[in-house]
């Protein structure tokens, strides 16, 4: 019995290329039902369609036709059952954010990767570190800082210098940018059970914004973050080319 395939791509003329010709030679089911969902495109079409399908049983196997490509397998047009059925799944569980904002109004987000504050002015970001409910640091100035799981401690979090998590680690990583007092202070691993809170000590005059994988939210006072192990993103990758493979691959580059 064939595989039941979904494909998904992004706006990008070489991915929608692509889910042409693949829908061509395997046919294409609507993703509630089916098998597997193949997403086309980058690591940035790739956490969208991880969010958005969310609630539904099929994993996800991606295909890059995008740029870095990070979470995603080598596109071939040949195959691809074989590749479908052979795959290797990574469980990613999310980081769930709860912002506040000046005007009183919350938010609630979903990371992947990581959480990040920045701020939205031309002053530093002054932010109060707070984790399990203790002040941890007081005044942090600096350009911004976040929380990264394991599965996106190679992105935002490793260009700020942050460290590389192993899947499975169950460690976060709390991650300055540019850092202006403490100067040196670089950042801190942290349970993943642990709930950091980032309080905006002068929102006014420094305002404050928060991103849970590019999805922003403006004018932020405090910003809740913890790991969301209700929540399962399936990850399908090729064998010898898993998340643990490229994790490791990346600290010897």
């Amino acid at each position: 019995m064939s595989l039941r395939i979904a494909f998904a791509a992004s706006n990008a003329p070489l991915a929608q290329s692509a889910k042409a010709t693949l829908t061509r030679r395997y046919g294409d089911h609507a993703e509630l039902g089916a098998d597997m969902i193949v997403a086309l495109g980058g690591d940035g079409f790739m956490l969208h369609t991880l969010h958005r399908t969310q609630n539904l049983k099929a994993p996800v196997y991606g295909m890059n036709r995008g740029t870095v490509g990070f979470l995603m397998n080598e596109y071939a047009e040949h195959d691809l059952e074989a590749r479908l059925s052979a795959a290797e799944e990574a469980v990613l569980n999310p980081l769930s954010m709860h912002a506040v904002c000046k005007n009183g109004i919350e938010h609630r987000e979903l990371a992947i990767n990581e959480v990040s504050l920045l701020r939205a002015g031309p002053q530093a970001a002054r932010l109060q570190i707070s984790v399990d409910g203790q002040v941890r640091m007081s005044e942090l100035v600096c350009d911004g800082a976040l929380v990264a799981t394991p599965a996106g401690s190679t992105a935002y979090n490793y260009s700020a210098h942050g460290p590389i998590l192993p899947i499975g680690s169950d460690v976060l990583a709390l991650t300055a940018m540019a850092a202006f007092r403490p100067r040196r202070w670089r950042g801190a691993l942290l349970p993943s059970g642990a709930r950091v809170q980032f309080d905006v000590l002068d929102p006014q005059k420094r305002p404050v914004m928060a991103e849970a994988d590019a999805r922003a939210v403006r004018d932020v006072v405090q910003v809740n973050i913890q790991s969301e192990p209700s929540v399962r993103h399936r990850v399908m990758f090729d064998p010898g080319h898993g998340l643990e493979e490229r994790l490791l691959r990346e600290q010897f580059v």
